[in-house]
Order: structure tokens, then C-alpha cells, then sequence
């Protein structure tokens, strides 16, 4: 498993509706494994294969609960919506120190490939709902900016433009913190 640079606001392969996995092969699954790994790292509940420069339809939500468990999303497909929305408050590894309260579904129903290319059918509900949700967007190049209003994400981006005044470029490294001492 590899950690890899995250891309950031800025990087146009995040605005780029990701390609459909043909094949589940090693190199998916390889894909997978550094997105569980990066989004570890980087102290994450979600990552898609476009936050690290891959625009292929992969995604990964683990929110440190086992039930329910971690979640792979290949080629990912909400089937069902409720009808209730749920307003919280949402940031992205790639738009580090931005949040903004977006509304989402409370409930989704997804359908996905897993790991080994096996469809997999789940609810989610609350956290991981609005997590599925928000890594979806990513692989159809949205942000979570993209659910507010204008004059609220123009103040946001100003902030963001702000904080990377002296920064070039789109990719930050993600350093793994070092395993403590037993």
C-alpha cells in the first residue's frame, strides 16, 4: 500500500467526471488499498480515486466504525434517495480547513462492485450516507462547495485563496504519523 499526494482545490482532475472501471484487476484493487491508506493517513472518513489524481470511478468510506464496516464503492450507483434531508456540517481532504453545512439525504440505497468485483447492494444511513454521498460527487467532479450558496462559497473560496496565498501548485503530501513506541 502506497500514500499518495492529495489533489486540491484547483487541480482540474477534480472537477473531471471520473471513467467507469472496465475490470476489477490488481491495479483496482491496488487503487483501493492506497485510497484506505491515504485517507487514513490524512485522517479522513472518505477518499475517491479523483482526490489522488485518478479519474476512475473509485471510492472508499470508512468512518471507524465496524458496523458497519469499511466500504469500497466501484463504479458506484444511488438506487434510492430518501426523502428526508439532513443539514450538517461537511470539509474535504482536499479543501483542508474549509467547512460549510450541506444538505443531504439522510438514507441512500448504492450499489457497487466491492474489492474482488462482487456487486454489493447497502443502506447507509447518517454519517456514512453523507459520506457515500459526498464521495459519489466527487467522482462526478462536484464539491461539496457546489451545495451552497453562492455568497457563502464565494466567501469560502476567498478564505481558501487567503490560506494558499504563498502556496503553488495543487498536490499536498499526506506523511503517515510514525507508529509509537510499545
Amino acid at each position: 500500500m502506497t500514500v499518495r499526494s492529495l489533489h486540491l482545490l484547483g487541480s482540474p482532475v477534480l472537477r473531471q467526471k471520473a471513467a467507469p472501471v472496465a475490470r476489477v484487476d490488481d491495479v483496482v484493487r491496488q487503487l483501493v488499498d492506497d485510497l484506505f491508506e491515504t485517507m487514513r493517513a490524512a485522517k479522513g472518513v472518505g477518499l475517491a480515486a479523483n482526490q489522488i489524481g485518478v479519474a476512475r470511478r473509485v471510492a472508499v468510506v470508512d468512518i471507524g466504525e465496524e458496523d458497519p464496516p469499511p466500504f469500497v464503492l466501484i463504479n458506484p450507483v444511488i438506487l434510492e434517495r430518501s426523502d428526508e434531508i439532513e443539514t450538517a456540517e461537511e470539509g474535504c481532504l482536499s479543501i483542508p480547513d474549509i467547512f460549510g453545512d450541506v444538505d443531504r439525504h439522510a438514507r441512500v440505497v448504492v450499489e457497487a462492485l466491492d474489492r474482488d468485483g462482487q456487486p454489493v447492494r447497502a443502506e447507509a444511513k447518517g454519517y456514512k450516507a453523507r459520506a457515500i454521498q459526498h464521495e459519489i460527487d466527487h467522482l462526478d467532479g462536484i464539491l461539496f462547495l457546489d451545495h451552497l450558496s453562492a455568497v457563502k462559497r464565494n466567501l469560502l473560496l476567498s478564505k481558501w485563496k487567503k490560506s494558499r496565498k504563498r502556496q503553488k501548485g495543487f498536490l499536498k503530501e499526506v506523511t503517515p504519523e510514525p507508529a509509537g513506541e510499545l
